[in-house]
C-alpha cells in the first residue's frame, strides 16, 4: 500500500510468524511507534483483547492487553502491557460514583489485573475497555491534532470522514471520559473511529492489521487534508518575520548562549540542555504569529505535560554580540517575567488540594533566527520535550491554516498538570543517580584510565563526551559506551589539549549537545622515562605541552563555562605518584606532574569563589588497559627498576603498602567521590590511588 504522508510498514511475512493477539498488538505498537508523524515518544497508546485460560477457574475469559503507565508504544514489549479482565473492567461501570470520583477509579482497576507481570494500568485504560473492538489504537498524530484543535474542527471531522469519525469535545483523559465514549458508541455502532477535541484520535480494527490500516487511513486524510490548505489560505504563521542565521552561525550563537540559559533554568535544580534548529522551528520562531501562538501554549495533554504551558520567547537579536554581556539584563527581564507568568498561572488555577508549585522556569525556549532550547531533568526528557513541541509547532500550523487554533484552556491545562495523579506517578519515580544532571567532559578517554573514568561517570547518572587525539579508537569507545548507556547520555568529539581551537570546537560540540557542562576530567597524558641526559628539548616540550600547557588550556575554557552557568562545578586533574616522589630517569614526566598539582592548588584557590572545586588523583603503575604502557614507558621503567617489563605489574604492587595492582576502575571511583557529592566541600585536595606509596604521603 502506498501513503505519502506515513510510513506503511507492516510486513505479511513477518506479522505471520506472529501466533497470538498479544504478539500482534507488540508488532502493531511498534510499527506505530516507528513513525514520529503518528506519535511521538511516550505519546498514545495500543490495547487487544484476548481469550485467554483463567488461572482461578480453568474457564476461558476475555483479556484485555493495554501498555502500561508511562510506556512507549515505539519500544513496548510485553512487560510494559497491563492484562486486565475484560469482565472486571466494565463491571466498574455500576459502581462508578461521578466525574468528582472519577480518580479513585484508577485504583480500582489493580482489582481487575489478571496477568500478575502486568505494568501498572494507565488513567485510559477504561477507555479502551469500553470500547467494544478487538483491536484499539489511540493515537496524536500531528494532522489529526490540528483539526481537533482548530476552531472548526467538528465540522471539518464530520465533512472530511463523511461521518465515519465521531466527534467528543475536550475533556481530560479519565473514567468519565471513558464513559462518553461508551455512550457515543452506542449511539453511533458504524463509527470506525472517534476525534477527541484537542487531544487525539481513537481507531480500532477486528484485526491488528486492520485496525493499523485504519489509524494510517484516517491520518494521511488529515494530512492530505491540511496539506491543500496550506496553499489556500494565509501565510503560514502570518509570513516570515525574520531570516534565520546560517546553520553554522546558528550553533556557534547557540553555544555562546546556552551556558546562560542553563544557569536561569537550573536556578532551583541543576537542568539538561538539548538545542535544535529544526527547519520546523525555524519556521515557527522567524514568524510573525510566534509571540501569539507561543503565549497561547499547547492543547494536547502529551504536549503541555512535558513543555510546560507555554515557552519563553527571546527578545534577543539572533545576531547579537553575545561577548557583550550586556545581554544579559534583557534575560534577567525575560526569565523574571516568565516565573512571575508561571506563578500566576499557578495562583489562578490551583484547587485546594493542588500539590504545591513546581520549578516556575521555562523548559522551551524560543530564539527567533537560531532554535529552540529545552532544559529538563536528563537529556532524554529534555529531547522528547523538544521533539513533542515541534508536534505542537505543527498543530499550530495546521489549525491556522484550516480557520483559528485553540489552545486549551489554563485551567484545564493546570487540571492535567498538577493532577493528583500524575503527582503521585512523579513521587513513585526511582530516585536519581548520584551524577544525574551533571555533565562530564573526559580528556584522553578513548581507552584506560580516561574510559573507565567516562564509564564510571555515566554510570552513576552524568551524560559524558570522551574526548582523545585518536579519532578512531575514539569512535569504537564511544560505540561501546552507547551500548551500556544509551545514545542520549555519550558524545564523543576528536580533542587535542594542546590546541586552543580544539578545545574551543569541543566544548561547543558538548554545549550544543548538553547543553553546558558541569565536570572537567583532564586525564589526557602521556610518559617518556629518561634520564636527564637522554631527555631531549623535543621531549620536554612534549611533556610540558600535553600535560601542563593541556590542563591550563582546558581548565581556562571550562571555567569561562562555569562562570556562565553560575551553578558550581568540578575539575579533576589525574596527575600522578610521580608529582610527588623523585625516582630515577623521569626528569621529564616527574616535572610534568608536580607542575599539574600545583597549578590544580592555584586554580583552587582563584576558582573558589565561583563554587568550582579543583583536586587531584594521583594514580601510579596503572598498567592494565593504558596505551603509555605500549610504549617505551614500561621498557624505560624496568631499566630504571632493572627488572623485566613482564616483571613490572608485581614489582609495582609489592612496594605498596596494601600490596594491591591499581586498576583503571579505582582511578575512577577517586574521581567518582569527588564529584558525588559526599566531597561537595573538598577543593585543593590530592586522592593517592597508589596502593600505598609512603613516600608519596601529601602530609
Amino acid at each position: 500500500m502506498e501513503y505519502q504522508y506515513v510510513n506503511y510498514l507492516w510486513d505479511d511475512a513477518k506479522a505471520g510468524t506472529l501466533t497470538n493477539e498479544v504478539d500482534l498488538l507488540i508488532y502493531r505498537s511498534n510499527i506505530l511507534g516507528a513513525d514520529l508523524r503518528i506519535t511521538n515518544y511516550g505519546g498514545g497508546n495500543t490495547s487487544c483483547k484476548s481469550i485467554e485460560n483463567d488461572p482461578l477457574s480453568g474457564e476461558s475469559t476475555e483479556v484485555m492487553w493495554v501498555k502500561g503507565s508511562g510506556g512507549d508504544i515505539g519500544t513496548l514489549k510485553k512487560s510494559g502491557l497491563a492484562g486486565l479482565y475484560q469482565e472486571k473492567l466494565l463491571a466498574l461501570k455500576k459502581i462508578y460514583r461521578g466525574l468528582e470520583h472519577e480518580d479513585e477509579m484508577v485504583a480500582l482497576f489493580n482489582h481487575c489485573i489478571y496477568d500478575l507481570d502486568s505494568k501498572a494500568p494507565s488513567i485510559d485504560t477504561a477507555l479502551h475497555a469500553f470500547i467494544p473492538k478487538k483491536h484499539i489504537d489511540h493515537l496524536h498524530p500531528d494532522a489529526l491534532i490540528a483539526i481537533a484543535a482548530s476552531k472548526d474542527g467538528e465540522q471539518i471531522t464530520k465533512e472530511l470522514f463523511d461521518g465515519k469519525l465521531a466527534w467528543l469535545d475536550w475533556q481530560r483523559p479519565g473514567f468519565d471520559l471513558a464513559m462518553k465514549i461508551d455512550a457515543c458508541l452506542a449511539k453511533n455502532p458504524n463509527i470506525t473511529g472517534i476525534v477527541l477535541g484537542g487531544h487525539g484520535l481513537f481507531t480500532w480494527g477486528d484485526t491488528a492489521k486492520e485496525c493499523y490500516i485504519n489509524s494510517l487511513d484516517v491520518i494521511e486524510k488529515a494530512s492530505e487534508y491540511l496539506e491543500s490548505r496550506y496553499a489556500v489560505n494565509k501565510p503560514v504563521f502570518a509570513g516570515n518575520k525574520l531570516t534565520s542565521l546560517t546553520a553554522s552561525e546558528r550553533l556557534a550563537q547557540a553555544a555562546k548562549l546556552a551556558p546562560y540559559l542553563r544557569g536561569y533554568c537550573s536556578s532551583n535544580q541543576l537542568m539538561v540542555g538539548h538545542f535544535t534548529d529544526d527547519e520546523r522551528v525555524l519556521e515557527f520562531v522567524n514568524s510573525n504569529d510566534v509571540e501569539r501562538l507561543a503565549a497561547l501554549g499547547t492543547s494536547c495533554p502529551d504536549h503541555f505535560l512535558r513543555t510546560k504551558i507555554s515557552p519563553l520567547v527571546l527578545p534577543i537579536k539572533p545576531d547579537a554580540d553575545l561577548l557583550d554581556t550586556s545581554f544579559l539584563t534583557v534575560l534577567d527581564k525575560a526569565f523574571a517575567g516568565y516565573n512571575t507568568m508561571y506563578q500566576a498561572y499557578y495562583n489562578t488555577n490551583k484547587r485546594a488540594n493542588s500539590p504545591a508549585v513546581r520549578d516556575s522556569n521555562p523548559v522551551i525556549i524560543l530564539w527567533p533566527g537560531v532554535g529552540m532550547f529545552a532544559f529538563a531533568k536528563n537529556k532524554q526528557t529534555a529531547r522528547v520535550a523538544s521533539e513533542f513541541y515541534i508536534n505542537a509547532i505543527n498543530v499550530m500550523k495546521g489549525a491556522e491554516a484550516l480557520s483559528e487554533y485553540v489552545a486549551l484552556p489554563h485551567q484545564e491545562a493546570f487540571d492535567i498538570e498538577y493532577w493528583l495523579l500524575e503527582e503521585a506517578k512523579l513521587q513513585r519515580m526511582p530516585a536519581e543517580k548520584l551524577l544525574s544532571r551533571k555533565i562530564a567532559l573526559v580528556t584522553g578517554s578513548a581507552g584506560g584510565i580516561g574510559l573507565a573514568i567516562a564509564e564510571k561517570l555515566a554510570a552513576e547518572g552524568a551524560c559524558v563526551v570522551i574526548t582523545d587525539v585518536d579519532n578512531e579508537r575514539l569512535q569504537a569507545s564511544k560505540k561501546e559506551l552507547v551500548k551500556q548507556f544509551g545514545a542520549d547520555n555519550v558524545d564523543a568529539v576528536k580533542l587535542d589539549v594542546t590546541d586552543s581551537d580544539s578545545i574551543t570546537n569541543a566544548l561547543a560540540k558538548t554545549i550544543q549537545q548538553f547543553g553546558g557542562v558541569d565536570i572537567l576530567v583532564n586525564s589526557a597524558g602521556l610518559a617518556i622515562s629518561k634520564s636527564l641526559e637522554d631527555t631531549t628539548l623535543k621531549d620536554w616540550n612534549l611533556l610540558q605541552d600535553v600535560l601542563v600547557k593541556g590542563q591550563m588550556l582546558t581548565s581556562k575554557a571550562i571555567a569561562s563555562i562555569l562562570k556562565k552557568q553560575k551553578t558550581g562545578g568540578d575539575i579533576i586533574n589525574i596527575a600522578s605518584k610521580n608529582a610527588l616522589v623523585a625516582g630515577p630517569n623521569n626528569v621529564g614526566y616527574g616535572t610534568a606532574k608536580a607542575a599539574q598539582v600545583h597549578m590544580s592548588r592555584l586554580l583552587a584557590a582563584e576558582l573558589g569563589q565561583n563554587k568550582i572545586r579543583v583536586n587531584v588523583v594521583n594514580p601510579d603503575a596503572v598498567i592494565a588497559g593504558s596505551k603509555i604502557w605500549e610504549g617505551t614507558w614500561a621498557e624505560g621503567r624496568a631499566k630504571a627498576y632493572g627488572i623485566t617489563v613482564e616483571e613490572l605489574p608485581a614489582h609495582y604492587a609489592k612496594r605498596t603498602l596494601l600490596n594491591e595492582i591499581i586498576l583503571p576502575s579505582d582511578i575512577a571511583n577517586a574521581v567518582f567521590a569527588l564529584t558525588g557529592g559526599l566531597l561537595s566541600k573538598s577543593t585543593g585536595s590530592i586522592i593517592n590511588v597508589d596502593g600505598g606509596v609512603a613516600a608519596a604521603f601529601v602530609r
